[in-house]
């Protein structure tokens, strides 16, 4: 089926990125009417590199001055592994709402001095790229001192505590993540250092900027996002020509849970292109860990993305043959009875609906299984029918 010489497929994109530029506006208008509720919405903001370095001093001025009269010092950050303190906003997603609930690293305390610790040490390497107005990754920081880490996911938790704790996004920290996600299709722009990027250019997709507040002159003609869950499942797109197929669009993958700066990247293209996002998944209640960066959700989320698939609901639509079906767990079952009480999914009457149908089927399915109902299945027909006749939810 080719997508380009069929106007119903194009007109049905066209109608949802209306759809969508509305419900965006409106959201809008809710969200400035709501100006008391608002307060109490952490909302990171961007500083400047003297602003930032001030806002260390702070942190260390309030511990020497604890120490300076005997009383053990402490840092304290709004917690971010506790859905107590998230509320569900249409228009951002889920969102951190202060002073609910605190995560508190003692330093008289045997068991969180290390934290404490290590926390200060992070917080050093920050004020000191800060100084010197230069960049470093995560992975940099890891390396200073493995031995005292320990864990490369220790440094990564630390950076969004911080982050959390200074109430700012992690890149004025000049602190970047190295990128694992791919993007694909019309998008042309320049990255921070003025580098040219034409996502066109490659047969197995762009590595996604590490600096994606720093991209300028963004430009495309696309008319959709697709982003794809999988890495082998964006590859098997563009080995089968889906860029050509459904052209002009973008693909993204974050290559499994997107990495921040995929996700980043997804919201700007939102912010830029007001296009349609459209997501492609397996339908697998995997763990979902929203809340743990609701600190920051206002520039990571896009709270119009659509679920084009993998539905549960596509399971017996399509009849996708038992053996390439997985039992759920125990574990998955629990989480998806866990998913139908979050905030974020009682308010989507569809979405609850799909979760119930996963758990009274008992079995999930990835993006491959579409596969086994035909070899070029899925760029061939499961994309370009769902897309033609909105079976997005």
């Amino acid at each position: 089926m080719a997508a380009n010489s069929n106007a119903d497929f194009w007109r049905c994109i066209n109608l949802l990125k209306l759809q969508l530029q509305s419900l965006d506006r409106i959201d809008a208008m809710q969200k400035s009417s709501d100006e008391v509720d608002e307060k109490s919405i952490v909302k990171p903001k961007t500083l400047s590199r003297d602003e930032a370095i001030t806002k260390l001093e702070e942190v260390i001025l309030t511990i020497v001055e604890d120490i300076s009269q005997n009383k053990p010092p402490s840092l304290k950050y709004n917690c971010r592994n506790s859905w107590k303190n998230t509320r569900f906003n249409s228009a951002v997603g889920i969102e951190m709402i202060d002073d609910i609930s605190l995560t508190e690293h003692r330093f008289d305390s045997i068991a969180s001095i290390g934290k404490f610790a290590a926390t200060l040490r992070v917080m050093a390497f920050c004020y000191n790229l800060l100084q010197q107005d230069t960049y470093a990754t995560k992975r940099d920081i890891y390396y200073t001192d493995v031995p005292f880490f320990g864990n490369q996911s220790v440094v990564d938790s630390i950076i969004d505590n911080i982050a959390c704790m200074l109430k700012v996004p992690r890149h004025c920290l000049h602190v970047l993540a190295a990128s694992k996600g791919c993007i694909a299709g019309d998008l042309r722009y320049r990255e921070h250092d003025g580098a040219y990027v034409d996502c066109n250019d490659s047969n197995s997709g762009t590595m996604v900027s590490s600096h994606v507040q720093g991209i300028y002159n963004l430009h495309s003609d696309a008319k959709f996002v697709l982003v794809v869950e999988k890495e082998a499942s964006f590859q098997r797109l563009m080995d089968d020509n889906v860029l050509q197929r459904l052209h002009p669009c973008i693909i993204i993958t974050g290559k499994g849970f997107p990495d921040v700066n995929t996700r980043m990247m997804v919201r700007r293209l939102w912010c830029t292109l007001q296009i349609p996002i459209l997501a492609l998944v397996d339908a697998d209640p995997h763990v979902n860990k929203e809340h743990a960066l609701s600190f920051d959700a206002h520039s990571l989320t896009v709270p119009v993305l659509k679920w084009l698939g993998v539905l549960p609901s596509d399971i017996t639509r399509l009849s996708i043959p038992h053996d390439q079906l997985i039992p759920l767990t125990e574990r998955d079952k629990s989480k998806a009875r866990e998913l139908l009480d979050r905030p974020h999914i009682q308010s989507q009457e569809v979405w609850k609906q799909e979760i119930k149908t996963m758990l009274s089927l008992g079995f999930k399915a990835e993006i491959q299984a579409l596969s086994s109902i035909s070899f070029n299945f899925l760029s061939e027909t499961y994309l370009p029918v769902k897309i033609k006749h909105g079976r997005w939810i």
